[in-house]
């Protein structure tokens, strides 16, 4: 059974850990230094030596403050687009002493799991998401750091029974927030970050489409606040009869997650 682990969420750092068996799992990003990734490992009985790979959505730092370190620690592989490997190793980030792969938009098979990058809208070099599925077919996916929901969004995120999906911002809060004007529309560009309701808007349509799980992640620190994220989604799903526990669970992840909750049922 795959399982996902939220382990860190927000611009202090972000990072997910998928299971996919009792000794393979994965990280999603490693936006927090090393040492602090493996307290919070150690923490929730989650052995480091389980992870044999890391996928890099993207090169901004709260995804990647841990990578370099991490994977040459453990000697862990790295997967990512062109455009953010390049990015990467433009900043020293990945070497040569770096084992890595580049991913395009095909399937890839990486041994313990199936991974299915999609690219995904932010200013950065080539951002993607991740769909990961285990040996009996069950999928999970992260999508974070997109500005807005593309058709390829859309397609690859169809069937995915968790998914941990962005709601940035509320755009009041954000409009009337202490951001400088140039990052306000930075944010609410395309190439910027997803606001509560554009993502509260689209998860019915992963409901309907097979999601049981929904996990709301990056939320912003100064333009966000976890309750008003998580309202946002359930009037969303009350505007399609959609209950929580019975059509969906939904989860916000913290920004640190000391006590990990297998999302799965």
């Amino acid at each position: 059974m795959v399982k996902l682990y939220p382990l860190c969420s927000g611009s202090s750092g972000n990072s997910v850990y998928i299971s996919l068996s009792k000794s393979d799992g994965l990280l999603v990003d490693i936006g927090i230094t090393t040492k602090k990734i493996e307290l919070l490992l150690n923490e929730n009985n989650i052995n480091v030596l389980d992870i044999k790979a890391i996928l890099v959505t993207h090169e901004h730092v709260d995804h990647v403050m841990g990578l370099k370190v991490f994977a040459k620690k453990y000697g862990v592989k790295i997967y990512s687009s062109e455009g953010t490997i390049s990015a990467l190793r433009k900043k020293g980030i990945i070497t040569d002493e770096h084992e890595f792969e580049v991913l395009d938009s095909k399937e890839e098979d990486i041994g313990f799991a199936v991974v299915r990058p999609f690219f995904t809208s932010h200013d950065c070099s080539q951002g993607m998401g991740y769909v990961i599925s285990g040996n009996n077919g069950e999928s999970v996916a992260v999508c974070t750091d997109l500005g807005y929901i593309s058709d390829e969004v859309k397609q690859s995120l169809c069937g995915c029974k968790s998914v941990v999906i962005e709601s940035n911002h509320d755009v009041m809060m954000l409009q009337n927030g202490p951001y400088p004007y140039y990052l306000k529309r930075r944010i609410l560009s395309n190439v910027g970050h997803l606001s509560n309701d554009s993502c509260a808007e689209f998860l019915p349509y992963l409901v309907n489409h097979g999601t049981k799980n929904i996990i709301l992640s990056h939320l912003s620190e100064k333009n966000n606040i976890p309750e008003l994220a998580r309202q946002t989604a359930l009037y969303s799903f009350e505007n399609h009869s959609m209950k929580e526990k019975i059509d969906f669970n939904l989860f916000v992840s913290p920004k640190i997650n000391h006590k990990i909750i297998d999302f799965i049922d």
